[in-house]
């Protein structure tokens, strides 16, 4: 500011035509497996790359930048205003060259002197085990090509795990539900799980209630640049028949009278509400 008001400004000099790339962002769609374990894939991806015929610098082969007439290649013009307190120089970016202290008097017809071209390429990555939906991968180097020649941005990977049939993910651990009848939950059986890794037999304890988990440990998601995995936890949902033939039903009711069950008075799980009353109690309670 003293400058100004005393006659003289401050030269910045002229600005780089090479500029930073952007960012780019690709959402890659991944199944359970691949989240779970890593996987590779090679990505085609719309972007700018370097333009061959120029080499980046945006002249007609053969050609440069000129100096700019207006600035001299100072990449400003300065200014002279009268105020009270005298004469105030200002400077500002030269309007025929952009700022750049140069022109480019023949630019390439390929990128219209840009400096680049969008294209298609092909990046191969490798994305780690245990990554999850929604994380992001940063790929230093693989955005889009810079003006003028200017440096690369970087490439963002978005995760995006796809719905899996069987299983539901809970950070690195894994959820899933088997069905079994009342008479297995009762007597005990075995079933055969497909876990990430492969077949698994796994035994139902008798006596199971509907509702327990039984833990596989080390079978969910390897964890995130750390060694270990998460664990599969198998909630048991016992099947209740809601036809039976008249000899099941003879069956039943023998049973329900060996073990004094024909009229059992019911009884109120701790913890658990204690029926519509409480319900209708909690919705006043709301208002």
């Amino acid at each position: 500011i003293m400058d100004a008001f005393f006659g003289t400004a401050t030269q910045r000099g002229p600005r780089s035509r090479a500029r930073r790339g952007r960012n780019a962002t690709l959402r890659v769609e991944l199944d359970l497996a691949e989240t779970a374990f890593g996987t590779t894939r090679e990505l085609s991806i719309d972007t700018a790359v370097a333009c061959a015929t120029c080499d980046g610098s945006g002249c007609a082969p053969g050609t440069h930048p000129e100096t700019c007439e207006t600035c001299h290649g100072r990449g400003e013009v300065q200014q002279v205003q009268r105020s009270f307190l005298g004469q105030v120089m200002t400077a500002r970016p030269c309007p025929a060259c952009g700022g750049f202290g140069s022109v480019i008097r023949n630019p390439c017809t390929e990128c219209s002197g840009d400096g680049r071209v969008r294209t298609r390429r092909t990046v191969k990555v490798k994305i780690p085990a245990g990554v999850e939906n929604g994380i992001h991968i940063q790929l230093a180097g693989e955005g889009e090509v810079g003006p003028g020649g200017g440096p690369p941005g970087d490439l963002f990977l978005e995760i995006v795990e796809k719905p899996h049939p069987i299983f539901e993910r809970e950070g690195d651990d894994l959820h899933c539900t088997v069905e079994i009848p009342m008479t297995a939950a009762a007597l005990g059986t075995s079933v055969t799980i497909e876990t990430l890794d492969d077949a698994e037999s796994v035994d139902i304890k008798p006596g199971t209630q509907s509702g327990q988990v039984i833990t596989l440990y080390n079978r969910g998601v390897r964890h995130l640049n750390e060694s270990g995995r998460g664990d599969l936890m198998i909630h048991v949902n016992v099947e209740t028949p809601g036809r039976l033939d008249e000899e099941q039903e003879e069956l039943l009711r023998r049973l329900a009278a060996l073990r004094g069950e024909e009229r059992p008075p019911g009884k109120f799980a701790p913890g658990q509400r204690s029926g519509v009353f409480s319900r209708i109690k909690d919705v006043f309670n709301q208002h």
